[in-house]
Parts: C-alpha cells; structure tokens; sequence
C-alpha cells in the first residue's frame, strides 16, 4: 500500500497491486472501509477488493455473470469485470504546497483476452481535503468493444448510526436513513443527472464515529449517469456502498439490445471522475 496524504483531508492507502484502488481511508483517526465485514464474492480479487473504501468495477463488464458469447468452454463473465488484481505501474508521487498527486497506469487483460488501459490520477486538495480521481480508460485491443466502469465506495456499517441519513436529488425525497429498506439490506439504481459543474451528487452523514463529518460524493454525470446504492447487513457483512455507474441496472444483453453500450474503437478512450471530501 502507498500511504496518500495532503495538508488536509482523509489519509489513503492505495493498493498498487489492485488497480491503485483505496483500501484504507482513515478519517479523524477512524479507518471507514469495511475490512473483513463483507461477504464472499467467491473471487479472491474481489475479496480483497472489497475490503477496502473503493474499488473499480470494469471495464469489460459489470454487475452480472453471464456467459460470454462464441464460447463452448462455459466461460462466463465475473460480476465484478476484470480490473481488480490488475497492478498498477506508478508513474508519479508528488507532495507540493500541501497537495498530493498520484498518476500511474493499469494494463488490463479482460477476461476475453483484450489489453485494455486504465489511466488514472488522483488528487488530494492540501486546502479543501478534497479527494479528486480521474480515469481514462483506453482500449488498448486491435477490435471495437463496450466500455463499462462502476466505483463501489464502501463503508463499514459500524461506523454509521441512526442519525446518518443518504441524501441526494436523485434520491426519493430528497434523502433517508441509511439503512434503508428491509433487513437485512437491499439495493436500488437510479438515474443521477448533473447538479452542478456537470456532476451529480450524494450524501451519507453525518457520521458520530467521526466527529460528526458528512461525506459527500460527487461525480460526473455524463459518463457516470446512474448511481446504485447498496447495503448488506447479513452476518459477517457489515456495510454500504456508494456506487456511481455508467450503465443502468439491467442484464448485458439487454443494454446491448437497447443500444446502451458505450463502444470503444481501438485506440479510442472514455473519461470518468469523481471527488469526495468529508465536511
């Protein structure tokens, strides 16, 4: 892990063996990230992934495990695609006037076999504490193919308390407890149009454990037009999931027959980004 920090804001451990994805994100002394109070994916990258505060879903598929198409050997898609496991190579580090920068690429063989690149920076604010990732995502193979990226920013359920509420405009009515729907957990998608400066926005706090701090999550809307929300409570998992997506919450070949896919020709790139702070 690579220790990731600025002048203020939350410190982060960045996994280079997964995707510089966080594992740690330690806020006012308390690591939020659910560790080992989730459940078992049945795929030891995923495992591992899920353990910390975010993870990256992608990019040749999301969500659901299904067969893949012109193979006899029973192959079939991992519900989680094929990022994660992937090292990353760190180009830089930087610390300067209290912000911090992390730039590095992930080279991606997808489960069909494609190369496929991830480009990613992070960015950490020294004044704000906001936290900023930017991602590229370039299709590195000789042929066309969809493009899907999905971010789960976790929480360990321990941490929350009957005062922390989901909030959002995309949300119904504004916003609810935490632990919505019925035990031991549920899930909803929902389309997140832009509130500003072209990004949509959401809410989880306030949050005790942590002095009271509210986490907001921002994220932009043209690439990421949905977000999915997730919890699970079922014993040993302890946890929620903030989890901007870039398709709607249907099976592959349904967002193929509705001409939902976004195609990458190769060499062609698709940008995403999120930022979070913990006001």
């Amino acid at each position: 892990m690579i220790e990731f920090a600025a002048a203020s804001g939350p410190r982060l451990m960045l996994d280079e063996t997964s995707v510089l994805d966080i594992g740690g994100c330690i806020v006012d002394g308390v690591d939020i990230a659910p560790k080992r109070a989730i459940p078992d994916d049945g795929d030891a990258r995923i495992d591992h992934s899920l353990e910390g505060f975010l993870f990256t879903c992608g990019p040749d598929h999301i969500r659901h495990r299904q067969p893949i198409p012109g193979r006899d050997d029973g192959k079939v898609y991992p519900l989680h695609g094929s990022a994660s496991g992937h090292a990353a190579k760190v180009l830089w580090t930087k610390f300067e006037n209290g912000n911090a920068e992390c730039r590095a690429d992930i080279d991606i063989t997808t489960v069909e076999g494609l190369p496929q690149r991830i480009e990613r920076l992070w960015r950490i604010d020294g004044a704000t504490g906001e936290v900023r990732l930017e991602d590229r995502v370039v299709n590195t193979s000789d042929r066309m193919v969809p493009t899907f990226l999905m971010y789960h920013m976790n929480t360990g359920g321990k941490w929350l308390d009957e005062g922390t509420r989901l909030e959002g405009r995309m949300l119904e009515n504004g916003g609810f407890p935490w632990a919505f729907g019925e035990e031991p957990g549920g899930i909803f998608c929902v389309a997140a149009p832009a509130t500003e400066e072209g990004f949509a926005e959401v809410r989880l706090g306030p949050i005790a454990a942590i002095g009271g701090r509210t986490l907001r999550v921002r994220f932009r809307a043209d690439t990421l037009p949905h977000l999915q929300v997730w919890r699970n409570q079922k014993a040993p998992a302890h946890i929620i999931g903030i989890e901007p997506v870039s398709h709607r919450w249907i099976s592959r070949d349904e967002l193929q027959a509705a001409g939902e896919f976004n195609m990458l020709a190769p060499g062609e790139s698709r940008s995403y980004a999120l930022t979070f702070t913990f006001l």
